[in-house]
């Protein structure tokens, strides 16, 4: 009799204990919390996302924008980015070999396996990185534009600045562990993503590559959303034990594009549905019409927009190729002392103790990590101390901003004459007053209604061939439409924008867009 009853107490343990795993599953706290995110196991990376309108840079979605993360292979958008520079300025070919040192065929997985004193073509290289993520090519193309990995690095971190991306620090080609880590943020690498498609349309391509072929091999990528979400053009991968998995993604359909990323995702699967819900959530939400915000090209962080477009104003340091002729400049009145330097905010470090490295299995996850930045503030002496950032400043209060002082006017130019004994006397030197050369007015190409954008490159020469292969390919669309190019100078980086005028509606602005994309063309149009 007691064993019976003693079995009866413990069927009702066991259901009371099923009872109560039931209800705290299902009660809304725990489903909202289930709901949040993937499930990955018990591997928890720091997270992090951001969802930007390409068109307006309107943040769309974000979470944890600014905190320090470990980009990994994402890296390599970087590298490729300094790659495509060499390629646009004629230093190097696709075709170019590009020699492998030991140091290279060293690095661990994931790799191509090149062996020292071989040599590797730049097109090869391109595709190696951008599918397989391979950590030996990196290394490679660093050597050889840089000489080292370390001034390669350094590279990074420079044009990383120029793009206003103030929170990232670079100390390796390709996001492998290293102390201290490569390090950045989410909102960093959204510039990133944009600043590449926008700088760079000729090659962007590439980062949708799903395989290649090389030697007899066929080697596949890592990207799980090209070709299973509508838009979805590119661009990288990455995953270290610290950073998790990593992704940031390109997303352009005919009317609106947004840039992507999820850093600290729990397995690949997690991190791709993670992405694919936030293209799927904010996609729609995303500005439709032309194109407000200007390209990324390097020279500041580019400009937020938010629901309504700021009103345009002339930029000084654009000058077409046919030049309007100047307008005046006012300048406002200075006061008599400059402004104290403000102190540089402290920086919030990354706790590498905090973090948990868990080996996590998932196909085709390149194992890579990166750098953190302590650089330090350089001071340049002109009128008056401005930083060069190597380090991200918080805006000066409005009562606090002043203008620079005018520099004092130079004394006028006097001749010495030496006395070198009686002699007859010397007639005053007369100094010639310096002449302002007079700016030669041309006529500016007539630019009416709406104007379509092709790409930007450091050579005129290169931008008006993009015009004309433009031209070739869309048959009677361009016909009347007026070719021209705009230099633009920020930073002492000067280039040519490729553009083509003379559309009325925005809508046939948007239809040579549309036409362009589909022969390989970047396009965007925009009001003249």
């Amino acid at each position: 009799m007691n064993s019976v009853w003693a079995g009866r107490r413990r069927a009702l343990a066991c259901f009371g204990v099923a009872a109560s795993v039931a209800i705290a599953l299902s009660s809304p706290a725990e489903a909202a919390r289930r709901k949040a995110k993937p499930s990955g196991g018990g591997y928890s990376p720091p997270y992090a996302s951001i969802v930007v309108d390409s068109k307006t840079g309107k943040i769309l979605q974000g979470e944890n924008i600014n905190e320090p993360r470990i980009p990994a292979s994402i890296t390599k958008v970087m590298s490729l980015y300094l790659l495509f520079e060499q390629l646009e300025r004629g230093r190097v070919r696709l075709d170019t070999p590009f020699t492998v040192s030991s140091y290279a065929s060293s690095q661990a997985p994931t790799k191509l396996g090149l062996r020292p004193g071989s040599t590797i073509e730049v097109e090869d290289a391109i595709k190696a990185m951008v599918t397989l993520s391979a950590n030996d090519v990196s290394v490679v193309v660093a050597e050889n534009i840089a000489g080292s990995e370390d001034a390669f690095a350094e590279m990074m971190t420079r044009k990383a600045r120029e793009l206003g991306m103030s929170s990232t620090a670079f100390y390796n080609p390709h996001g492998l562990p290293h102390s201290p880590p490569n390090i950045t943020t989410a909102h960093d690498l959204s510039i990133l993503g944009r600043a590449i498609q926008d700088r760079f349309p000729k090659y962007f391509g590439y980062f949708s590559t799903r395989s290649f072929q090389y030697g007899s091999r066929t080697i596949r990528g890592h990207n799980r959303l090209l070709g299973k979400v509508e838009g979805v053009d590119g661009i990288k991968t990455g995953y270290t034990r610290l950073s998790g998995f990593n992704l940031l993604t390109s997303v352009n359909t005919d009317t609106r594009s947004v840039v992507a990323v999820v850093l600290g995702g729990r397995s690949g699967a997690s991190r791709d549905r993670q992405m694919a819900s936030l293209i799927d959530d904010h996609l729609p939400r995303a500005y439709a019409g032309t194109r407000i915000a200007p390209p990324v090209v390097g020279g500041g962080q580019p400009t937020m927009v938010a629901d309504a477009p700021a009103p345009r104003v002339a930029d000084r340091n654009v000058e077409t190729t046919a030049s309007a002729s100047p307008a005046p400049v006012k300048v406002a009145s200075a006061t008599p002392e400059a402004p104290a330097p403000q102190v540089a905010p402290e920086r919030k470090p990354l706790d590498l103790n905090a973090l948990r490295p868990v080996v996590a299995s998932a196909s085709g996850a390149s194992s890579t990590t990166t750098p953190s930045s302590s650089s330090t503030v350089r001071w340049q002496k002109g009128p008056d101390a401005v930083p060069q950032n190597t380090q991200s400043f918080a805006a000066l209060p409005a009562d606090v901003v002043r203008t620079q002082p005018a520099p004092a006017p130079k004394p006028a130019v006097q001749a010495k004459i030496e006395d070198r004994g009686p002699a007859s006397p010397v007639a005053p030197v007369k100094v010639a007053k310096a002449e302002v050369p007079e700016v030669k007015k041309v006529e500016r190409p007539t630019v009416t209604g709406w104007v379509i954008q092709l790409g930007a490159t450091d050579d005129e020469t290169k931008a008006k061939a993009m015009l004309d292969s433009a031209r070739s390919r869309s048959g009677k669309l361009l016909a009347k439409a007026s070719p021209f190019t705009e230099k633009v100078t920020k930073d002492g980086s000067t280039l040519y924008r490729a553009r083509f005028s003379g559309f009325d509606e925005s809508g046939d602005a948007e239809k040579a867009c549309k036409t362009l994309k589909k022969s390989g063309f970047a396009c965007f149009a925009s009001r003249g």
